[in-house]
């Protein structure tokens, strides 16, 4: 549910229902709107600070936060920790309505074309994405296989043996991995304000998904990765990093039990880290430094 956000009297703040009247057009485009997610989704809070730990730069603000305005239907206010992501305004949607959770089409084969010869997507220069360089790449599959986060880059669960639980058999998704010209990405969205920049939505990953399923697929294609996060991942200093950032959201702190209850989260992303390390060592990849933006 998109609401709309205000500051009241001692500056706490307060949820502004969004029912019908705030819109993106018109109450959100100030930038006061925020998105408030499942109980679920409540890991998109953790992605965010990673994303800043690591100097990606490309996650939404999110934070965890319980609501009590009137205005909400009742399952938003029974006291239920959840994410709330700020709206950004002017994120570019296709006009497709089967296809507006991107700002671009691109297919899975296309993509890793557009891999293999470093250059920007195959489309017409005023098309949305034309401008997008290969280092976003290489940060979004950094930032997903840390998380695993399937549903961008392989939401059809190629690069593992899916449980029969999963959306992707559920919705009979997996079974198109036979056929990869079918094969699409999602959620690749940009900013109008900055088109050459990606941006991460729908963060929450799979923090419990097993080591021995972890989806290489997500880096396939891929042969240099971010100098300032890859430092960061070998600096050792990850958790204790993660730890300082998370304790500045006091709601998700305490609700993961603080920093021993989030320990083993944090022993898991690191472990997903080192592994990467491994992967990037093993194939002779490059590093990049990172533009001044």
């Amino acid at each position: 549910m998109r609401v709309q956000l205000r500051a009241v009297g001692d500056a706490k703040g307060d949820a502004k229902g969004d029912v019908s009247a705030a819109s993106p057009e018109g109450d959100c485009q100030d930038g006061s709107c925020g998105l408030i997610k499942r109980p679920g989704d409540l890991y998109e809070v953790l992605a965010f600070h990673l994303d800043r730990v690591l100097g990606l730069n490309r996650s939404l603000p999110a934070v965890a936060r319980r609501f009590s305005s009137r205005l909400l239907p009742y399952s938003y206010t029974n006291g239920a920790l959840r994410p709330i992501i700020w709206w950004a305004p002017d994120l570019q949607h296709l006009e497709d309505a089967n296809n507006d959770q991107n700002s671009c089409a691109l297919g899975w084969l296309q993509y890793q074309e557009m891999l293999q010869h470093h250059r920007p997507m195959l489309v017409a220069r005023d098309t949305p994405c034309s401008s997008i360089p290969h280092s976003e790449w290489s940060r979004l599959a950094l930032f997903d296989f840390l998380l695993q986060v399937h549903d961008r880059l392989d939401r059809y669960c190629c690069g593992f043996q899916p449980d029969p639980s999963e959306p992707c058999v559920e919705e009979m998704l997996h079974e198109k991995c036979r056929n990869p010209a079918e094969l699409v990405l999602v959620h690749i969205l940009i900013r109008r304000s900055a088109p050459s920049r990606l941006v991460f939505i729908d963060n929450a990953g799979r923090p419990q998904h097993p080591e021995e399923k972890l989806n290489f697929r997500l880096l396939q294609g891929i042969d240099s990765f971010p100098a300032a996060a890859v430092a960061t991942l070998r600096s050792g200093r990850l958790q204790s990093l993660l730890l300082r950032s998370l304790r500045l959201d006091r709601e998700f702190w305490e609700s993961q039990g603080g920093a021993e209850g989030l320990r083993p989260l944090l022993q898991t992303i690191d472990r997903r880290a080192q592994i990467l390390l491994r992967h990037i060592q093993e194939r002779n990849l490059t590093v990049f430094e990172d533009s001044p933006c």
